[in-house]
């Protein structure tokens, strides 16, 4: 049961997801609360059920790790291509792994509404507090939604100049 409070404050909302099993289809019933929650962009995702919230903290890692993998590769790409101008072999690779990564994100993860959330592990950090003392004993999953337009532009950024870097210096070598 997805239940949702309004903080009269700063209207931020927070759902959370219990682990309610009462019926055949429990498992499927949750998946869709967390969608709506999703969809309804609340501050805070509170998920019971550990089965389900494994599963999204591992969606999430996958889409993070892309990123910085996009990140990083497109960072390296654009040194080593700058540094080691004659020498095109060495920043080509981390051009096309950025790219690829960053195409990959792009179309697997950019459009999903999870991946505008982060998992947050240290209780003190959540934006409501509050909601803690409602929660049973369970260790439950929390998802705080969190601003990725900059983190997206950055990386996509850093892999098309990283991508551009490395097909010059290719094109340099073979001319």
């Amino acid at each position: 049961m997805v239940n949702e409070t309004n903080d009269s404050e700063d209207s931020k909302k927070v759902a959370i997801i219990r682990e309610v099993y009462d019926g055949e289809n429990a498992q499927e019933n949750f998946e869709y609360e967390l969608e709506r929650a999703l969809e309804s962009e609340c501050q805070l995702i509170v998920i019971e059920p550990s089965k389900l919230g494994d599963e999204t903290s591992r969606w999430i890692s996958v889409g993070n790790c892309l990123h910085k993998t996009a990140a990083l590769s497109g960072v390296t790409a654009i040194v080593t291509g700058l540094l080691w101008s004659d020498r095109p072999f060495i920043c080509s690779p981390f051009g096309v792994t950025a790219l690829i990564c960053c195409g990959l994100y792009t179309v697997s993860w950019q459009f999903d509404p999870c991946c505008q959330y982060q998992v947050e592990t240290d209780t003190s950090k959540l934006p409501h507090v509050e909601v803690l003392a409602v929660l049973g004993p369970s260790s439950p999953t929390f998802l705080v939604r969190k601003d990725d337009t900059r983190r997206r532009i950055l990386h996509t950024s850093i892999s098309v100049l990283a991508m551009g870097i490395s097909a010059w210096r290719l094109y340099r070598a073979f001319k």
